[in-house]
């Protein structure tokens, strides 16, 4: 699998990409002046469905789509605002997702190439539109499949909400993924595998233990995440700006089905550590713990 070259080596400043609001990451990513917002606050397309529940609306549902350049080259930017609704995915958020990206798609299609960017930060379908929320998250993961036969697309999980749900399925379908060590990605979050499966399964209060399971550093070890990287403005534009320079990988990891399927054969459930997991898709690791005990 192709990696992302490091971008934690070279000097930045430390500037927090975390602390940044959606549309300021947006901007962040693309070339200095660049940044023209569509469908933002000023068009008030808002979510039918929550005044109906006694819900405040935001007028651009928690979702920012921007255009602009990446390295000179024509670039659209997803961002998810997670301050609204913990970035859940309703009709309206999903769906200027969704249209941005099938925008791209119909660009690359005429020879046009957009580079596309999906700033990930959500604990997936918003429930008060639930079914809406989910309809509209498989458009998404079907536009991200189309799109990457003619360009990467890149995701970002920068933290601290992470990306969970069905949106976690369409990070997975990316062809690059960034990461922080703050960053989380998982099907289901830590408090709904306490609900489901009780507290032994997993304490979701105990932050050491979630994050070393389901963490940015460890999704990275795992093959899961493509690069990691500090939670500085610098770090995410130059491995966002390394992605595209890779070009599209040998394979995505949707399409390298056997390989995963061997993994999670060599997976004891009665006994998931965060060392196991690296471990399967880390075999010299394995060795060298195996070395270890007999020592």
């Amino acid at each position: 699998m192709n990696t992302i070259a490091t971008a934690r080596s070279a000097p930045m400043l430390l500037d927090s990409f975390i602390e940044l609001p959606a549309r300021e990451r947006a901007r962040a990513l693309l070339d200095a002046g660049t940044f023209r917002e569509l469908l933002g606050p000023f068009d008030k397309i808002e979510s039918p469905w929550l005044p109906l529940q006694g819900v405040v609306c935001q007028a651009d549902d928690g979702c920012v789509i921007a255009r602009g350049t990446i390295d000179g080259e024509p670039a659209v930017v997803a961002a998810i605002e997670s301050a609204f609704q913990g970035g859940s995915i309703g009709e309206v958020s999903g769906s200027k997702i969704a249209a941005a990206l099938t925008m791209a798609l119909r660009d690359c299609e005429r020879g046009k190439i957009v580079r596309p960017v999906v700033l990930f930060e959500t604990g997936g379908v918003r429930l008060q539109e639930a079914n809406l929320g989910l309809a509209v998250i498989a458009e998404i993961q079907a536009a991200i499949v189309a799109l990457r036969r003619h360009v990467p697309v890149v995701g970002v999980i920068a933290g601290m909400v992470g990306c969970f749900g069905g949106m976690s399925l369409a990070a997975a379908l990316c062809s690059y993924l960034v990461v922080t060590k703050q960053g989380r990605l998982g099907m289901n979050g830590p408090e709904v595998i306490e609900q489901e499966a009780g507290i032994e399964e997993l304490d979701s209060s105990d932050r050491r233990r979630v994050w070393q399971l389901i963490g940015g550093e460890q999704r990275a070890a795992t093959a899961l995440a493509d690069q990691l990287v500090d939670d500085a403005t610098d770090a995410v534009r130059s491995a966002v700006h390394a992605a595209f320079k890779l070009g599209l990988p040998a394979a995505h990891r949707s399409e390298q089905v056997d390989m995963f399927l061997e993994r999670l054969a060599r997976i004891d459930p009665a006994s998931v550590t965060p060392e196991t997991m690296r471990d399967v898709y880390n075999p010299s690791s394995a060795q060298h713990n195996a070395r270890k005990e007999q020592a």
